[in-house]
């Protein structure tokens, strides 16, 4: 999706990706088209930019492995930026262990990413045991979301019992303030796209239109260059950020993000990981909810926390709804992509999920 800025990769400045499962549908977003690069087979891994939840969605819908790293683990130098705080980078494959391989390669510190932790690069490979006995996994139930369907919840609740069964503790947890996640990203996001989408201006980068005056010229430029949806978002963070509005949306917004990472904070108190669904549907039809923004901002309700909190999480596929694909989302302590990695080699040991392909003729 242009500028990361949507769930289904129908807001390209070019086509629409299609899902390689089923041609009629989307394969998620915004980085829809990794994900459906690896589930076609084109590729044996590729990078996604995670910044609600653009990495995990589209490899449940493509039925891959998708890893968003803890913000931070990963340089964005060279990335276009949406939102500063929330977006990271992350690899698309067919199984964690694939996964673990990329993020090694592309972990660390760099000197041109201010963000990016200096923190070592552990051996991601090597700490996959295969062994999840005596791990304890919180099943947060605000992630159960009203509206989610039947068939995505039962693929979800069997894998519980495959991590359950294998020696895994399961243990309920709440993270109350999980409701807020989707108004408090939705005023934090566009903000931070409106501040950095304002050096989008022709003059140093991107599409240009030439004008009668600078000012002609910026009007012309951000008219043609961008599309409905980033001039959606770009006027939300713009009133949100404007004189009268900031402490009433954007400050508030940032006091209850706090209130989010508190959550994951007491949660990791009580257990080692967390594991929930990763969307509450599998891929929709193409045009099914362009025409209904808020529809389409749902999609991302059960990920947006974890970009919230900068958190990691990890999707590996667990089953089938409808012959379209469903994926497990994983959730870590920050920087413990290791056990995340672990549990969802572990998971893909004993399952084949992560095995099936879709039927693809020559010319598809």
């Amino acid at each position: 999706d242009e500028f990361a800025m949507g769930s289904s990769t129908e807001r390209s400045a070019f086509f629409p990706t299609r899902n390689p499962w089923d041609l009629e549908r989307v394969p998620g977003g915004s980085s829809g088209g990794s994900a459906a690069a690896v589930a076609a087979s084109a590729a044996l891994g590729s990078l996604g930019t995670d910044t609600g939840g653009s990495i995990r969605q589209p490899a449940s819908l493509c039925g891959v492995t998708g890893l968003k790293p803890t913000y931070g683990r990963v340089s964005r130098y060279g990335l276009v930026a949406f939102g500063s705080s929330l977006d990271q980078i992350g690899p698309f494959a067919w199984t964690a262990r694939d996964c673990a391989l990329i993020l090694s390669a592309i972990a660390g510190a760099d000197p041109r990413d201010s963000t990016a932790a200096p923190q070592p690069v552990p051996d991601y490979a090597a700490a996959l045991s295969g062994d999840v006995r005596g791990l304890r996994v919180g099943v947060p139930k605000e992630y159960f979301v009203d509206g989610m369907e039947p068939g995505v919840e039962a693929a979800v609740r069997g894998a519980l019992d495959v991590l359950r069964d294998n020696g895994a503790e399961l243990v309920e947890v709440s993270l109350p303030h999980t409701k807020y996640a989707l108004p408090v990203y939705y005023i934090i996001a566009p903000a931070e796209a409106s501040a950095n989408l304002a050096r989008y201006d022709g003059v140093r980068y991107g599409v240009k239109q030439p004008g009668d005056s600078y000012w002609d010229e910026l009007e012309r430029t951000r008219g043609s260059g961008f599309g409905a949806e980033v001039r959606r978002r770009i006027m939300l963070g713009t009133y949100a950020l404007s004189a009268g509005y900031y402490d009433a949306y954007y400050k508030r917004a940032q006091q209850v993000r706090t209130l989010i990472r508190r959550d994951f904070e007491q949660a990791f108190a009580q257990v080692d990981i967390l594991a929930a669904p990763t969307a509450p549907t599998v891929a929709f039809k193409i045009g099914a909810k362009t025409d209904d923004p808020l529809a389409m901002y749902l999609e991302d309700v059960c990920t947006l926390p974890i970009n919230l909190a900068g958190v990691p999480g990890l999707v590996v596929p667990c089953g089938f709804s409808e012959n379209l694909p469903v994926g497990l989302q994983l959730i870590g302590r920050p920087f413990d992509e290791s056990t995340l990695l672990r549990v969802g080699d572990t998971y893909q040991r004993v399952t084949d999920w992560h095995t099936r392909r879709p039927a693809l003729t020559p010319d598809e």
